[in-house]
């Protein structure tokens, strides 16, 4: 398209635009928010007016720019673009735009603008793509290729890449800024702070996001809550390195206030760009809201649903085989357990940890992946025919990137090691990591992979990846180079090659529970484990945060024993129960060890997911805002809101002995509805004498109530004792 300082493009979709000036010497964005509606030339030209900020006592002389990618040149002193040297020369670059693409969806359901750059300093050529998405979430691509031709300097060198970051303004009101940090078994934990100035910078160095991963930086308008709250919204979509920043100078952001973004964290050499090679970084979401976190959640959501790759059928009852047996692979004992998870419903059995060459406890083994002929003397077939022959899927645990050095393929291939030549460095789980991008152990990776999903009919994967990458150089004749990057890219290869020769296969992620969740790894998945711990109470927390990127049907949550493994904490069924059902449900339970009783409440549990899972699978998640931390209402809305489904639960005693009038979100305030509590799950046992009249009504059968009461004004709910939960189902009255 020409170019001019006028040209102004407009992107919109689902209440959100995104505004752009086109024109040399660099595109900026005028606006990222809330829908301006159809802009004519005259709005235009006003946005384009008024994005010029003042000059400043003691600044350039000319208005200071924050552009689409931001320079020194430019008088911006915050975090650049984009970072990198040649031979320790052309460390400032200065892109100029050479064009731009425009391509507008219909009836102002997004698009996409793409720029192209060349740069004489660094002697880069570079694009960068923004796409506003039918539901309204913008992603940004970037990507670098080396033109030694265009070069002023250092020609002959290669551009060492320090690292690019996609960024996006922010107006003045939004002042808080909300992320995760976490550990292992309590990952997404939430932190709350004051946008100050400066840089709020998260960095992850672990070769995964970690389980403190910042996961989805929010910066919104004071107190943002669920259902409160102006919101902008980020989230980096790659699996290794990465880094989360907010910015704000005291001379703003051209005529905004302050900056998100995020990218890739390289090391020094890690990228090394020699004439015509391209560097493609990883995609970074935005998301804006004027709904609160419920709004942020619900456009993620639908963008994730709208995927070819996301998963289309019923998402089946699980059984996973870790916390009934652990590495006590008895053929008779695991027989018995299959029964019984057929006997309560289960769809899919997971035969985790422990099947594999001499793999009897957790320093050994990883690395062989044939089967254990001295646990499995005729191989997986035997069970493998049993689960299918129930009518179950059958899944196997793997943990390709990770090897014991008491392996086989650890003795007959040290050089496999991600690790430095002048030795090994720190042992975390009795593991050390593979070097994934070596070709042969790749080429080892993908023919186990291959043969074994082929031979035992294989329907799942359970891929754990559990430790975090120290040292992580690969070897050269010239010496060791960083490898995350090559790691990263390798595990996408191998995920991929396999689901190209198996199409049907459905693999979960896993990283010693919750320390690999992101969008790039979420490309070639189909289920995250959000965090190893089953505890009830800790896990409806992880879970309900981590919902506010993924949607529920991605999100494995299982139903454990009433000791949890991880914490000791002793939890009553119901209240187990009713804390799987939000998500894509499981069993990791010694089902051998429960009564008949307790079976039959088992099957009863997983006929209520069965009915369920159609909505919670494909409806809004929403969350009341409440002053009791204590406490939580938590639903799920059919999109036509139609139908609901909601949790009411307790997990410590609170000063208050109740709650007051509390409203049902989500729900239509000029509609009118039915509820129930269903009973099958969740015995009374809460702290007060006698219910609300309400809810002892709603526990006898269904209860009218109209939508300006129950959404509305609100309704107080029973108090419940620690640890327990209610399930409420409502349905609108046409």
């Amino acid at each position: 398209m020409p170019l001019s300082d006028e040209a102004v493009i407009v992107l919109r979709a689902a209440g959100v635009s995104l505004v752009l000036q086109a024109g040399r010497p660099m595109p900026k964005v005028l606006h990222w928010g809330r829908d301006l509606g159809d802009l004519d030339a005259s709005s235009s030209e006003a946005l384009r007016l008024t994005a010029i900020p003042a000059i400043l006592p003691n600044s350039p002389d000319s208005p200071r720019v924050f552009s689409v990618w931001p320079t020194e040149f430019e008088g911006w002193s915050g975090t650049p673009a984009q970072r990198g040297h040649a031979a320790g020369r052309a460390t400032t670059p200065r892109p100029t735009l050479q064009g731009h693409d425009v391509s507008l969806t219909p009836d102002a359901a997004g698009g996409s603008v793409t720029f192209e750059f060349a740069d004489a300093i660094s002697g880069t050529r570079s694009t960068l793509r923004y796409t506003l998405a039918p539901d309204g979430v913008l992603s940004v691509d970037m990507a670098v290729t080396r033109d030694s031709s265009l070069a002023t300097s250092a020609r002959d060198s290669p551009y060492d890449l320090g690292g690019l970051t996609a960024m996006m303004p922010l107006p003045e009101r939004a002042s808080e800024i909300v992320d995760f940090a976490g550990r292992w078994s309590r990952e997404r934990s939430v932190q709350r702070h004051p946008l100050v100035y400066g840089t709020h910078l998260r960095e992850s160095r672990r070769g995964k996001p970690g389980h403190d991963s910042p996961f989805l930086t929010l910066v919104g308008t004071p107190g943002f809550g669920f259902g409160r709250g102006e919101i902008w919204g980020m989230h980096v979509a790659w699996s290794g390195n990465q880094h989360y920043l907010v910015e704000r100078l005291p001379e703003g952001a051209g005529a905004h206030s302050a900056v998100l973004g995020g990218g890739e964290s390289l090391s020094a050499g890690e990228v090394l760009l020699d004439d015509g090679d391209t560097y493609t970084a990883p995609t970074v979401h935005f998301v804006w809201s004027d709904a609160g976190m419920d709004g942020v959640a619900d456009r993620l959501h639908r963008f994730l649903r709208r995927r070819p790759i996301h998963p289309s059928r019923p998402r089946p009852l699980v059984l996973n085989t870790w916390e009934a047996v652990y590495f006590d692979h008895d053929r008779t004992r695991l027989d018995r357990l299959v029964d019984a998870a057929a006997r309560v419903g289960v769809e899919r059995v997971v035969l985790d940890d422990g099947w594999f060459s001499g793999r009897r406890r957790a320093d050994a083994g990883l690395g062989d992946w044939f089967v254990d002929d001295a646990v499995w003397p005729d191989g997986l077939a035997p069970l493998e025919r049993k689960v299918h022959g129930l009518g179950m899927e059958f899944g196997l645990w793997f943990e390709p990137e990770m090897v014991n050095l008491d392996s086989e393929l650890a003795r007959a291939y040290p050089g496999w090691l991600l690790a430095p030549s002048e030795g090994l460095g720190p042992v975390a789980r009795d593991q050390y990591v593979l070097n994934i991008a070596h070709p042969e152990a790749h080429a080892y990776l993908i023919e186990r992979l291959d043969t074994l999903v082929a031979e035992y009919r294989i329907d799942y994967i359970k891929w754990d990846h559990n430790r975090d990458l120290y040292e992580a150089v690969y070897r050269t004749p010239d010496g060791d180079r960083p490898g995350v990057h090559r790691q990263t890219l390798a595990l996408y290869s191998l995920m991929d090659e396999l689901r190209r020769r198996h199409p049907a296969l459905e693999i979960e992620t896993c990283s010693g529970g919750g320390g690999r969740i992101d969008l790039g790894i979420l490309e070639r998945t189909d289920r995250v484990w959000a965090s190893d711990c089953n505890d009830p109470v800790e896990r409806m927390e992880i879970e309900r945060w981590t919902s506010l990127l993924l949607p529920p049907e991605l999100i494995g949550s299982h139903l454990g024993a009433a000791v949890a493994h991880t914490t000791g904490r002793s939890t009553a069924e119901p209240y187990r129960l009713i804390a799987s059902l939000f998500a894509h449900a499981g069993i990791e339970w010694d089902l051998t060890t429960c009564t008949d009783e307790q079976l039959d409440r088992i099957a009863a549990w997983g006929g209520i997911y069965r009915d369920l899972r159609g909505l919670v699978h494909s409806g809004r998640v929403v969350n009341a805002d409440l002053d009791d931390v204590n406490t939580s209402l938590r639903g799920i809305v059919a999109q036509d809101g139609s139908t609901a489904v909601f949790t009411w639960s307790r997990t410590a005693t609170s000063s208050g002995g109740q709650s007051g009038r509390v409203p049902f979100p989500g729900l239509d305030a000029a509609a009118d509805y039915e509820l129930r509590i269903r009973e099958e799950l969740s015995e009374h046992a809460g702290r007060e004498s006698i219910d609300p009249e309400w809810a002892a009504a709603a526990r006898r059968a269904w209860l009218r109530l109209p939508g300006s009461v129950l959404a509305g004004a609100g309704v107080p709910l029973p108090s419940l004792s620690p640890q327990q939960a209610l399930l409420f189902e409502v349905r609108r009255i046409d």
